[in-house]
């Protein structure tokens, strides 16, 4: 049998793209941040376009994708030893229907109204299972599959998952953590909303990196100054420093009369220039459950 085509790999990752929100939802969960989810995202679909290389048929895609997306989280929780060291014992009943009952259904609505930071306070197996079968809707046996799991060990994870999210309910939402805009992010955004590209394109070191979902990135000034021209196109744009999970970012408005931000982007900064451009245009889906702090520069 012969490895897939181009074509027929091509195809596939398109499909994929259309599975990237629900995937963040996932990821940026068991991450505890919509950033970092991100970034697993990002991971995730660069391991399956090299891994599509080698196949010669096409996988079941999403139980595939999110696989891999799982795995790669682990592997980033792991290096920051956040360990499952969680036995698992001999589970609860718990409720699997398609109709559930009211308790069940509240539940469900607890685990998606939960703050990104509260899943942290769970086990990874819990976590994993509360966010697949409450936040996703998940069938208890694909969540079993996805984890490698019987359905027994699922079913105890999500019992005692959900009763330690109803545990720490109780707590006030932990404040963002939001400092003051500074003085590089307020001259960028002042420039910005002058249109002023040719000063923009002066803060830019030589060897700058610009990511944007989707897109291949690009490299230098040159490179990357072009990219201010796409936003010169887009006269209704605004940008506001603001602050996501103890971050300093920019919320873009793609309206200013807009009441909260289509995207954002962030810049990291070498020796007063910038050296990396993150831009989420084409990953809107990002700031969907943020608990983002706009600032007046």
């Amino acid at each position: 049998m012969q490895l897939l085509t181009g074509e027929a790999r091509a195809a596939l990752l398109a499909e994929a793209n259309a599975l990237r929100p629900e995937l963040h939802r996932y990821c940026a969960r068991l991450m505890g941040s919509v950033i970092e989810g991100e970034d697993v995202v990002q991971d995730a679909f660069v391991r399956a376009a090299v891994a599509l290389q080698d196949l010669r048929e096409a996988p079941l895609l999403r139980p595939w994708l999110y696989r891999i997306a799982h795995n790669r989280a682990l592997d980033l929780l792991r290096s920051r030893e956040i360990r499952a060291a969680e036995p698992i014992e001999a589970a609860l009943d718990v409720a699997d229907r398609a109709s559930a009952d009211p308790a069940e259904m509240l539940m469900r609505q607890e685990a998606v109204k939960a703050a990104m930071s509260r899943f942290l306070e769970l086990s990874i197996p819990q976590r994993s299972a509360v966010i697949l079968k409450d936040v996703l809707d998940e069938p208890i046996s694909e969540i079993a599959a996805l984890l490698d799991l019987s359905v027994d060990a699922v079913k105890g994870h999500l019992a005692r998952g959900r009763a330690r999210l109803q545990q720490i309910g109780t707590k006030d939402d932990p404040v963002p953590n939001a400092g003051s805009a500074s003085p590089a992010v307020t001259h960028y955004v002042a420039l910005f909303n002058r249109r002023d590209w040719d000063g923009l394109r002066a803060l830019l070191a030589e060897d700058v990196k610009l990511v944007q979902v989707t897109h291949p990135p690009r490299t230098g000034r040159a490179h990357v100054g072009a990219f201010f021209t796409i936003y010169a196109r887009s006269g209704e744009v605004w940008l506001m420093p603001a602050w996501l999970e103890g971050r300093e970012v920019i919320a873009v408005f793609e309206n200013r009369a807009d009441p909260k931000p289509s995207y954002i982007m962030w810049l990291e900064w070498r020796d007063g220039r910038i050296s990396f451009i993150h831009d989420y245009r084409y990953a809107r889906y990002v700031v969907a459950e943020a608990a983002m702090v706009l600032l007046q520069p």
